[in-house]
Parts: C-alpha cells; structure tokens; sequence
C-alpha cells in the first residue's frame, strides 16, 4: 500500500517550509541589493549634478532640483546639468532592462542589443539621417528608433524556424549586426569631414549637450513599458527553461516571446535614439544583477545597475581629463570589453558556444 502516513505529511511539510525559507531570503536578498544600489544611483546622480567648472555644494544640489536655493545653482542644476544626469539614468536603466530581457529569452549571455545587431539598425540609419539626409537632432532620434525596430524585425524573421531558438537569434543578430556595421562604414567615407565627425560622436555614445528634449522620450518609454515588462515577468522565467517545458506548464510561448521581444526592442531603441548606441550597458549590466541576486532573472536590478554603470561612467569621461571631456561609450566600452573577452574565453574552456 502507499504510504501516506504522518511521516510523508511531515516530510512534505518540511520540503515546503524549507522552499518558502528560501524564497523569503531569496526576496530579502533582492531587496537589499535594490537598496544598495538605489543609494549608489542617488549619490552618483547628485555629485553627477554638483561638480563640474561651477561646483555646487552638495547640500544646495537636492534644493536646487527642487527649484530652491540661489538662482545661479537653479540655472546651472536645472538647466545645464539635471537633463543630462536624468538622461543616463533612464538610458541606463533602458539598456539594462532590455539586455535582462534579451539574455533570459535567449538563455545566453550574448544576446543582448549591442551584440545581436539592433544597435548597429539604429546606428545605420542615424549616420544615413547626418549623411545623406543632412539631418540632426529630433531627425536622428527618429531614424535610430526606426532602425533599431526594422533591424529587430529582420533578425526575428530570418531566425524564425517554427520557432525562435537561443543558438540561431544570437547568430543571426551577429551577422546582420555585422553587414549593418559595413554599411555605416560605407557611409562614413561619403560623409564631409564635419558630418563624419558628428557621426563619429554620436557612434560611440555620448551625454554631452543632452536636454529635456532627450530625457521625454525615454522617460516615457520607461514609464510606459517596466510596468509592462514586470507583468511579463513571470512567463518570462517559464520561458527560460525549453519550450516544451514552458509549453506544458500553460505558457503561450511565441506569444509572450514576441511581446518581449518588442517590450525590449523599443527599450534599446529609445535608448539609443536618447544617447547613442552606448556600448556594452546592456551587455554587463544583467550578469551583474544576477551575480549579486543570486537569481537567474533579476528585471529591477539589471535596470538599477544599469543606471547606475551609465552615470559612473559618465561623471568618468566628464572629470576625468577635464576639462576636455569624453563619450560616455569610451568608458563602458573599457569596462565591457575585457568582460567580453572573459566570457569567450570561458566558453570556450568549458566547451559551450
């Protein structure tokens, strides 16, 4: 006979106990983490906000984005320094939560936007918008968004083969990434010396000369599409496992797999269309929250780290060799490469592509 007796109930109920022992620590872990960073994201936005060639004191930055406080430290705050700093917060926390979104989809580490090739969509089309098109500004945004959509349609469409496999969307994205590359090349040696030089800056990624008229849009885009994306976020851990599992346990696979898809295609390319394809945020930022949540999906803290890497960065490439100052891209680039070179090399010793 089957034994159901009090030593089976018992067992049973120490295997859950245990299992919500775990997620409560879990959560905590989580939590905790999220505050850290909150902290790091705050302090580094109002230094971010208070150095530069007119220093404010720390104690009238908060009063000054308020309105409060002196009208030189209202200007200068409000004005000049504030739009930029809320720009590499957003931009940062975008890439973030898209590369989050991309990896975990994929279950692969190299799937992110920068990777898979739809920054370089939204790179293309910029550079053809200051080349051909002689356009700037609000131009620009428009046709980086607009490429980055039509370069993630592509990718989708060339590796659909009933159905979306991790191997083949990282592959495909890393070839059409690489023709787009050939064709902004290209596009740069028809390209006058100044429209060469604007391309070049905007290429890398910068927050330099950043307003209000680039913190709207991806302020909107964010308000509009984390909600989104945490409701998602729990056929978005079913889908981390195979298909057929997330199949037999009720998911809709290809239908929550392409509102994910969108929800993180329209994060980098307002990103991008907002600052530039700054390199390898969306890339490291995700392994990190992962790495200290100790969670394979970690949606809030990839987009906190995220943040906060973008304006450390930043407050990097503006103070570092002032008063000249640096793109942005330039110091997370230094900071993703050698990241990138590791996990290669990693895979590569462990035998997994």
């Amino acid at each position: 006979m089957l034994d159901t007796g009090p030593s089976t109930i018992a067992r049973g109920a120490d295997f859950a106990a245990i299992v919500s022992k775990a997620r409560a620590a879990a959560r905590a872990r989580s939590a905790a983490v999220g505050l850290v960073l909150s902290i790091g994201i705050f302090l580094s936005f109002a230094i971010s906000v208070g150095v530069g060639d007119f220093p404010i004191p720390f104690a009238e930055v908060v009063p000054a984005i308020f309105g409060f406080g002196s009208p030189d430290a209202r200007f200068i705050v409000q004005t000049l320094r504030l739009p930029r700093a809320l720009t590499g917060l957003l931009v940062g926390g975008a890439f973030g939560l898209s590369g989050a979104i991309f990896q975990s989809l994929a279950r692969n580490p190299l799937a992110s936007p920068d990777i898979i090739g739809i920054t370089a969509g939204a790179s293309a089309a910029a550079v053809f918008v200051i080349v051909i098109l002689g356009g700037g500004g609000l131009l620009i945004s428009i046709g980086s968004f607009a490429g980055a959509l039509v370069t993630a349609a592509a990718i989708y469409l060339l590796a659909y083969r009933r159905g979306i496999t991790a191997y083949r969307l990282v592959l495909v994205g890393i070839g059409v990434g690489a023709v787009l590359s050939s064709v902004t090349s290209y596009l740069l040696t028809r390209a006058q010396i100044w429209e060469a030089q604007r391309a070049t800056v905007w290429l890398t990624g910068s927050l330099n000369g950043r307003g209000w008229e680039h913190v709207h849009p991806v302020g909107l885009a964010m308000a509009a599409l984390f909600p989104a994306v945490l409701i998602l976020a729990r056929p978005l851990k079913a889908l981390q496992l195979d298909d057929d599992t997330a199949k037999g346990i009720g998911v809709v696979v290809e239908n929550y797999r392409r509102w994910l898809v969108l929800a993180g295609v329209a994060l980098a390319a307002v990103a991008t269309a907002s600052a530039g394809p700054v390199a390898f945020v969306a890339f490291v930022a995700p392994p990190i929250a992962r790495r200290l949540t100790r969670s394979s999906l970690s949606l809030l803290p990839a987009a906190l780290v995220g943040a906060l890497l973008l304006l450390v960065s930043d407050l990097v490439a503006r103070r570092a060799f002032a008063p000249t100052e640096l793109p942005v891209g330039v110091i997370t680039g230094i900071v993703g490469a050698p990241y990138l070179l590791w996990l290669l090399a990693r895979a590569s010793k462990i035998g997994r592509g």
